[in-house]
């Protein structure tokens, strides 16, 4: 029969006695030591090593940065529109419309979209933008304006890039049509 020698309690953890103890997302401060530092969690490394295998996937990153930037650039030459507020941001541009509030982010190819919809509060300065999917989804995003009379200026240079970079099929079978019926009169 074995024996331990000392007490077999175990010390009381918990948010009775650590305030900042959350069970399940954190170990309990009082389970770790000085000596537990960030450097002890993980396998030890050289200091050397550590660095080349940081600075590595930087290095990387500009690598595939590099290349890709100027074929944004050229196509960057269109129209864009941006607004944002202290939480929200809407960006649509030639590669598509993004969406971000707070740290959260969506991003909608022009081919990923059905429609943009934008509305108004009757009082107050919101305005809301609304990306729809084909699959019958929808991501509203609220953007609270400096001014009321920004509304107008928004929704003209929103206009200009859907008009310049959303393709609707309707709209496109129309101008086709228009065009075949020109160029029967000009014959």
């Amino acid at each position: 029969m074995e024996q331990r020698i000392g007490s077999s309690s175990q010390p009381l953890e918990g948010a009775g006695f650590d305030p900042a103890f959350i069970p399940g997302l954190t170990s309990p401060a009082s389970a770790r030591t000085e000596e537990d530092g960030p450097e002890k969690d993980g396998p030890e490394k050289e200091p050397e090593v550590a660095e080349a295998e940081e600075a590595a996937p930087e290095a990387e990153e500009q690598d595939t940065a590099s290349p890709s930037e100027p074929e944004e650039d050229a196509e960057a030459d269109g129209p864009v529109f941006e607004a944002s507020d202290r939480r929200a941001r809407i960006v649509a541009d030639h590669r598509g419309v993004t969406l971000r509030l707070d740290d959260q982010e969506c991003d909608f190819r022009w081919d990923e979209i059905g429609a943009v919809e934008t509305e108004t509060a009757r009082f107050g300065k919101r305005y809301t933008v609304t990306v729809h999917t084909p699959d019958r989804r929808w991501y509203p995003i609220e953007i609270e304006a400096p001014a009321r009379s920004s509304f107008a200026e928004w929704d003209a240079r929103l206009d200009e890039v859907l008009d310049a970079y959303f393709e609707d099929g309707a709209a496109e079978s129309a101008e086709r049509d228009a065009e075949k019926e020109a160029e029967k009169d000009a014959d």
